[in-house]
């Protein structure tokens, strides 16, 4: 694993990973993270994808992980178009290697790559434990909390801190302002971010021409199967499929939201993701 230091297009510098394969590289792999959760977490899972023949990235959003700002969250400007612009950072870094180049996107990581710039870098993207974010979307047990996550505690911490104190809160993790605020008009919105962002943001999801290929899970805590259909339809100009998968399936007891990334899913769920990727990659590799 190397280390290494991206600029995003505005000049902001982002702290990255690159897991270099010990064989000849089958393509890139660029890892797009969930809302709130640092590069770290996806690190056993990349180190093991490596072993698969593939160049993988790992990269943290301004304001978050190694790429937070000295001066800390407090009034630090940036939103979720901020991240996109970090997203294609890393799409640039990977694809300057050579190869082809795949996103794997867990939540929030596959809801981004609709506003990329750089699309026409990207070959594929599959999506894990991703859905749309609109509320009444949610699985059960969130949504009966939603109302007061968006209505209260968001804006008052917001309005209080200058940011979202997530970690203090136990509840997703530090946000700068405008990402949990852009993130809450998006999460209110039936049509989600192309709803809450008009006419530019369908266009955007449109010119999407790559595959997308969609893991939903049956225990996940936070994202309903309706609200991956939601998500991947959004990308309507793009080859779209999507996968149910059941503990069951894994002779596993539990994988929920966070599950597909832990190591103790080494020997059947991440050879599944492996086999999806090789899938969008073509025949040579499946």
């Amino acid at each position: 694993m190397q280390k290494v230091t991206l600029t995003s297009a505005d000049g902001v510098q982002l702290a990255a990973r690159v897991y270099e394969p010990a064989a000849d590289v089958q393509g890139n792999v660029v890892i797009g993270g969930a809302m709130g959760v640092r590069q770290d977490y996806y690190a056993p899972f990349a180190q093991w994808l490596a072993t698969q023949g593939w160049r993988v990235t790992t990269f943290d959003y301004r304001g978050s992980g190694e790429s937070m700002p000295q001066q800390g969250l407090r009034h630090y400007k940036a939103d979720l178009f901020d991240w996109t612009r970090d997203y294609e950072a890393a799409i640039d870094h990977a694809s300057a290697q050579g190869g082809k180049v795949y996103l794997l996107g867990h939540s929030l990581g596959a809801q981004l790559p609709g506003f990329l710039a750089n699309q026409h870098k990207v070959s594929g993207l599959l999506s894990v434990a991703a859905g749309s974010g609109y509320w009444r979307e949610n699985a059960p047990q969130l949504k009966r909390i939603v109302p007061y996550f968006w209505f209260v505690l968001v804006p008052l911490a917001v309005k209080l801190c200058g940011y979202f104190p997530g970690r203090k809160l136990r509840k997703v993790g530090d946000l700068p302002a405008g990402v949990v605020m852009q993130w809450r008009k998006w999460c209110l919105n039936p049509r989600y971010s192309v709803g809450a962002e008009g006419e530019s943001a369908r266009q955007a999801y449109a010119r999407a021409k790559f595959p997308v290929m969609a893991l939903s899970i049956t225990d996940d805590e936070l994202m309903t199967l309706r609200g991956t259909h939601s998500l991947v339809d959004l990308y309507e100009n793009a080859p779209r499929h999507v996968e149910r998968i059941a503990p069951g399936e894994l002779q596993v007891r539990r994988i929920g939201h966070f599950g597909p990334f832990r190591s103790e899913h080494v020997d059947k769920m991440w050879p599944r993701m492996a086999k999806w990727l090789h899938s969008m990659a073509g025949p040579a590799h499946a």
